[in-house]
């Protein structure tokens, strides 16, 4: 398996590989800097002004890593330089569409186009290793910025909602009582890459 994947234009590849037990600690603290408390403010993906609290922790990242060794139907893909991870994303593997989630970039790298490219390399993942021929993936509705970069990048909603985990501080403290997540997702045209090895 190579998860190095081209981005959307094909023009360079960005080198991701798979999250280890040893990340997770870097993981959460990523994560967590990107969305939420003030040093998520320094981007533009911030929940700051929705949720205080956490976004994971190592704990939730070594049950998913774990998950992902023994099931092979969960992945996150990491992508790093000079040995400190910069970006990651949760995969998971639904019949045939995978679920993107959690997708988090450095704030200080934020608008350089890492984010894009991560995106083309998660989509290029699951159509050539589990074949998928959907990504669907939830936001919370009150991110319309986020929403809308999403939807630039081919994504559409699909009329769908889901509840936010109120009362269960894994996922953070809402500062507001009307927080839901919408669905978006997207077919890929072409369906399902084949990759002769």
């Amino acid at each position: 398996m190579s998860p190095n994947n081209p981005n959307s234009t094909g023009s360079s590849v960005l080198t991701v590989r798979i999250a280890i037990m040893s990340d997770a600690a870097a993981l959460a603290a990523l994560v967590n800097s990107a969305y939420r408390g003030d040093s998520s403010r320094v981007g533009w993906t911030t929940e700051a002004d929705l949720l205080d609290g956490q976004r994971t922790d190592p704990q939730a990242l070594k049950e998913f890593i774990t998950q992902t060794t023994l099931a092979g139907d969960r992945v996150m893909l990491v992508h790093e330089s000079v040995g400190r991870i910069l970006a990651c994303v949760q995969l998971e593997k639904r019949s045939e569409s995978a679920y993107l989630g959690m997708l988090t970039i450095m704030p200080t790298l934020q608008t350089k186009g890492l984010g894009r490219r991560l995106l083309a390399a998660a989509e290029h993942f699951v159509r050539t290793e589990w074949q998928a021929r959907r990504m669907i993936m939830t936001v919370i509705e009150q991110r319309l910025e986020l929403i809308e970069w999403y939807q630039r990048r081919g994504y559409e909603s699909t009329g769908e909602t889901a509840p936010f985990p109120y009362g269960d501080p894994r996922f953070g403290e809402p500062k507001r009582a009307d927080l839901r997540f919408v669905v978006l997702a997207k077919d890929f045209v072409h369906g399902p890459v084949t990759v002769n090895r």
